[in-house]
């Protein structure tokens, strides 16, 4: 029998293990380092936010975590395993843009993934009706995308993210394209649902408001070659309200991630 003290125990769904991670993309005329040690923990449930300024890595390394892309050195585990490509019973990835079929409807574009898996039409059509309605789309699965608000097709998008319903969720600048208004309720919603479903969300974003509102933790990330500069914990009690953004925690959280985005400027 193994010894006990040599069994490497299990970790829990939904955690996410980054270990000296560096990325080198090669060109015709130079290697280009684009991420250097990265090393990070991201705990079951926790919704971590990266930022950074343009171009130091910070989509290259969800796109890793999401198993899109396979880092040139360093390991990469979620729950417990590599992720060497793309395991939808492990990592859901919604990104910039909606992306959504244009021919298809919301139900049905929500519906692909698991019908490129073979799930039966009955299984898959309740399976996205209830993503629908989770992200708050409930009577509009017969919709086409031209019919759809930009926040209405990024929460269809969000909706076929979860429809598989993976422990990790892969958020790549969702709310970029949205106006300030719809920016912010789209921000209310996902805290809604990540509370509904318990999911560790890793969630990239230009906006410094967007990351302390939304986040348990926010990671600080240097120009390129990017590597962590700062792991901002957020203090501010939840559920979080627009009364939080004109506080002195609030206010001094952002401050502090400002002045290494304006330091490497």
């Amino acid at each position: 029998m193994q010894p006990l003290a040599n069994i490497t125990p299990l970790k829990p769904a939904g955690a996410i293990e980054v270990r000296n991670v560096g990325q080198v993309f090669k060109t015709t005329t130079q290697d280009v380092v684009a991420l250097e040690d990265v090393s990070l923990d991201v705990k079951p449930g926790r919704f971590v936010v990266l930022v950074g300024p343009s171009g130091c890595g910070k989509s290259t390394l969800l796109m890793m975590m999401a198993g899109l892309r396979q880092q040139t050195s360093g390991t990469i585990t979620i729950s417990g395993a590599p992720i060497p490509e793309p395991d939808p019973n492990r990592v859901g990835v919604v990104f910039q843009e909606a992306s959504l079929f244009p021919w298809l409807t919301a139900e049905e574009n929500v519906e692909f993934p698991l019908a490129l898996r073979g799930i039966a039409k009955s299984d898959r059509r309740t399976r996205a009706q209830d993503a629908l309605k989770l992200v708050g789309l409930d009577g509009f699965g017969k919709r086409h995308p031209h019919e759809l608000s930009g926040g209405m097709k990024q929460r269809v998008s969000i909706a076929r993210g979860l429809v598989q319903d993976p422990p990790v969720l892969l958020m790549d600048e969702p709310f970029a394209a949205l106006d300030e208004q719809t920016r912010m309720t789209m921000g209310d919603e996902l805290l809604r649902i990540w509370a509904a479903t318990g999911k560790t969300v890793v969630f990239v974003t230009h906006s410094l408001t967007e990351a302390v509102y939304l986040a348990d933790e926010v990671i600080v990330m240097s120009p390129r070659p990017g590597r962590i500069v700062d792991h901002l914990q957020v203090p501010l009690p939840r559920p979080r309200t627009y009364e939080m953004l004109s506080g002195d925690t609030f206010g001094s959280l952002r401050d502090r991630i400002w002045r290494h985005i304006r330091k490497s400027a």
